[in-house]
């Protein structure tokens, strides 16, 4: 019998002067810790979060495979229709007849009741279950990720701010620290540190592609070459972000005050929220491709978000165009919101892995925390989900559970199923006990 090579760990495999580069996969190394031919992918989940609600009026989907019919706001992912589930009726029971916002919010994930006051207490989501569980297996447990600084204080119905402002949840009482800087997500990513962390990390692995390189299939040849060609793009974007980052917080140094608190830009997050967003997509996406993480969540705006967007011409900061949900404008909202959940979707379907994609082994989520926004109504939540888990989930579907018993139709089941399929097993998690029929 002929001997299986010793595993290659594909998360620590180009080490550079404080740096580390994980690789994607490659057909002739045995990356998954066994020989390339009889390894299975790994599976990953994210969740991509939207705050406020969406617009309902086309907020829909009908039908099945490339025949779905997608709402105006869903045309973005028209090119994924065959790896798509949108799925409507499910709702948060914990999240509702609380007091709207943070009540609404803060256990999105997680599905459980939260305190009011000055203690926070609720649950552990759904994304760190799957985590913990992954723990072992890959260098960073969960990458937790956003665009919009968390908020202090408390709401008039006495939640905390931090419900509406995290949706990633460590324990009861802690969520877990989110980075909003693209360039301290993307040095966790490579573990670049040290004096040197301003250099290229590309630069620093040099001699170990070459060497690799030489090692490899022309295939893989030529996919580790798009892979790095890729990074050295990221790269290219993070020096910006990095500056204005170092700016701002000099700036905080001069005024003795905490970078957060100060306006954006001042704050040093990018001023464009595009270039913020597709910079926190490509760090996700180069973290799934990589094994670097199988667990990653990105909050793209949080519940009461103050983001503007001049480039929709819409002259609303989030939050109040969401009071007039059904209006033009706060379409453009939902679907510019859409799109950046279709291009982490189509980033990832576009790397190749095994005989398939990194979208055709993960359950990417789409996900708000009330349907509408001006009357707060978060009977049912928006949900769109990409990827079939490595065939575990089938796709090309719409999904509607708004007729079910409340029973039937729980947020937390959907989640149990997920989790089934991901090799977690539990009896209950939040308010449910049972998983979610049909999918």
């Amino acid at each position: 019998m002929k001997p299986v090579p010793p595993a290659v760990s594909r998360r620590t495999f180009l080490r550079g002067v404080g740096v580390t580069m994980a690789l994607p996969w490659l057909e002739s190394l045995p990356v998954w810790g066994a020989a390339p031919e009889s390894a299975p992918a790994p599976r990953r989940f994210a969740a991509v979060f939207m705050g406020c609600g969406i617009n309902g009026d086309h907020w829909w989907a009908k039908g099945s495979g490339a025949a779905m019919e997608l709402g105006k706001s869903l045309e973005p992912l028209a090119p994924l229709k065959e790896k798509l589930n949108f799925v409507t009726g499910l709702f948060n029971k914990s999240a509702t007849h609380v007091g709207i916002h943070p009540g609404q919010t803060g256990n999105i994930l997680s599905g459980a009741p939260l305190q009011k006051g000055a203690e926070l207490h609720g649950g552990v989501s759904v994304d760190q279950v799957l985590a913990k569980h992954f723990q072992d297996a890959t260098e960073q447990p969960s990458l937790v990720v956003g665009c919009e600084q968390p908020m202090t204080g408390y709401h008039e119905t006495n939640f905390s701010m931090a419900y509406s402002s995290h949706i990633s949840w460590e324990s009861p009482t802690s969520p877990v620290p989110m980075e909003v800087y693209p360039s301290l997500a993307f040095d966790s990513l490579f573990d670049n540190r040290g004096s040197r962390r301003n250099e290229s990390v590309l630069d620093r692995v040099r001699e170990e592609v070459a060497a690799l390189d030489a090692k490899v299939s022309a295939g893989d040849r030529a996919r580790l070459d798009e892979y790095l060609t890729n990074v050295r793009e990221v790269e290219k974007r993070i020096e910006s972000a990095r500056t204005h980052k170092d700016r701002a917080d000099e700036r905080a140094k001069d005024q003795g005050k905490p970078v957060a608190r100060m306006k954006r830009p001042d704050d040093g997050l990018p001023e464009d929220v595009r270039e913020h967003m597709r910079l926190m997509c490509d760090l996700v996406a180069i973290g799934f491709q990589t094994d670097k993480t199988r667990v990653a969540t990105l909050l793209l705006c949080r519940d009461l978000s103050g983001l503007f967007y001049p480039f929709l011409g819409v002259r609303e900061a989030h939050h109040t165009a969401s009071h007039s949900d059904r209006s033009d404008a706060y379409e453009k909202i939902s679907r510019y919101y859409c799109g950046q959940f279709a291009y982490l979707a189509s980033k990832l379907d576009a790397m190749k892995e095994g005989e398939g994609t990194v979208l055709d082994n993960s359950c990417l989520m789409f996900l708000s925390n009330m349907w509408a926004g001006r009357k707060h109504d978060n009977a049912r939540v928006p949900l769109v989900i990409a990827g079939g888990l490595s065939g575990t989930l089938e796709t090309g579907r719409s999904l509607d559970y708004l007729s079910a018993a409340d029973d039937n139709r729980k947020l937390c089941s959907l989640y149990l199923s997920i989790m089934d399929r991901m090799g977690v097993k539990l009896d209950r998690f939040g308010d449910a006990q049972t998983r979610l029929e049909r999918l």
